[in-house]
C-alpha cells in the first residue's frame, strides 16, 4: 500500500506520531494504570519536583502529575471526539440540505448558522455550560454545538460545489431521487472535507474542553482533566510551575499534532492540493 506524499513530510510523521501516541494513551492507561494512582494523595510529597518516584512531580494534594496527565487524556479525548461527532450529526445534514435544496431552505438555515457564527466558539460553549450547568455531559453538548456552524458551513460549500458537477447532472437527468443523489453522489464526494475538518475541530475542542475546565464549567473534580489541572496549579506557579507546564504541554503537543495531522490529511485528500504539489 502506497503511503500518501503528504504523510513522508516531516509534518505528517510528527502529527500521525502524536495522534497515536494519544489515543493510546487515552484507550490503554485506563487498562494499565489503577484509577486510584490518580487520586492517591501523599500530603507528604506534595509539590514535589520531578523525581525517580514521581518521574513529573506532584500536584498540591500529593497526587502523581504523570498519572494524572495520562488518565486525563482520556477524558479530553472522550470529550473532544463526542462533541466533535454531535457536531457531524447535526452539520452534515445541516449542510447538505442546505447546499443542495438551495433557494429558501439555504436562507433560512444558513442565517441561523450565521448567527452562531457571529459569537467565538469558546464564548459560545462557555455561554451554554453556564445555563445548562458544568458536568461532562454538558460539556459535550455545548462544545457540540459551537463548533456545529462551522462544520455546517463548510459541508453547505462543498454540496453546492458537487452538486453542480457534470456527473451529478448526469445522474439527475437519468431520473434518480433527491435522496439517492444525495447519498451515493454528493455524500461521498464531501467526505474527504468533513474529515479533515473534523480533525482540525478535534484540536480545538481539545482546547475548548480545557478552556471550560479552567473556568469551572467542565469537567469536575475528582476527574482527571488537564484543564481541571491547569486550573488548580494557578495558586502554586511560583514555587511549582511543573504543576501547570505538565498538563500545559500535554494539551499543547496533542493539539499542535491534530493540527499537523489535519495538514497532512487534506493535503492527501484534496486532490486541488495534490495536483498543486
Amino acid at each position: 500500500m502506497k503511503v500518501p506524499a503528504a504523510f513522508r513530510s516531516t509534518k505528517g510523521i510528527a502529527g500521525v506520531i502524536v495522534v497515536v501516541a494519544v489515543l493510546a494513551v487515552a484507550v490503554f492507561a485506563p487498562l494499565l494504570i489503577p484509577a486510584d494512582w490518580a487520586t492517591r494523595m501523599d500530603m507528604r510529597a506534595r509539590l514535589s519536583p520531578p523525581t525517580w518516584a514521581h518521574p513529573l512531580g506532584t500536584d498540591q494534594l500529593g497526587r502523581d502529575l504523570m498519572f494524572r496527565v495520562l488518565l486525563g487524556a482520556q477524558t479530553s479525548i472522550f470529550i473532544a471526539s463526542a462533541a466533535v461527532l454531535m457536531s457531524i450529526v447535526i452539520g452534515l445534514p445541516l449542510g447538505l440540505v442546505s447546499g443542495y435544496v438551495g433557494r429558501t431552505t439555504d436562507n433560512v438555515l444558513m442565517r441561523l448558522v450565521d448567527t452562531l457564527l457571529s459569537f467565538p466558539a469558546l464564548l459560545l460553549a462557555l455561554t451554554i455550560s453556564a445555563i445548562l450547568g458544568p458536568n461532562l455531559q454538558n460539556t459535550i453538548i455545548a462544545i457540540g454545538i459551537a463548533f456545529t456552524p462551522f462544520l455546517a458551513r463548510i459541508i453547505r460549500g462543498e454540496a453546492l460545489r458537487v452538486a453542480q458537477m457534470p456527473y451529478v447532472e448526469a445522474a439527475r437527468t437519468a431520473g434518480n431521487s433527491d435522496l439517492r443523489l444525495i447519498t451515493l453522489h454528493i455524500l461521498p464526494n464531501i467526505m474527504p472535507a468533513v474529515i479533515v475538518q473534523s480533525t482540525i475541530s478535534l484540536a480545538f475542542a481539545i482546547l475548548a474542553e480545557a478552556g471550560l475546565s479552567f473556568l469551572g464549567l467542565g469537567t469536575q473534580p475528582p476527574d482527571a482533566s488537564w484543564g481541571l489541572m491547569i486550573q488548580a496549579s494557578r495558586d502554586y506557579l511560583d514555587r511549582a510551575p511543573w504543576t501547570a507546564l505538565v498538563p500545559g504541554t500535554a494539551v499543547a503537543v496533542t493539539v499542535l499534532g491534530l493540527n499537523m495531522f489535519g495538514d497532512a490529511l487534506r493535503d492527501a485528500l484534496d486532490p486541488r492540493a495534490r495536483g498543486a504539489a
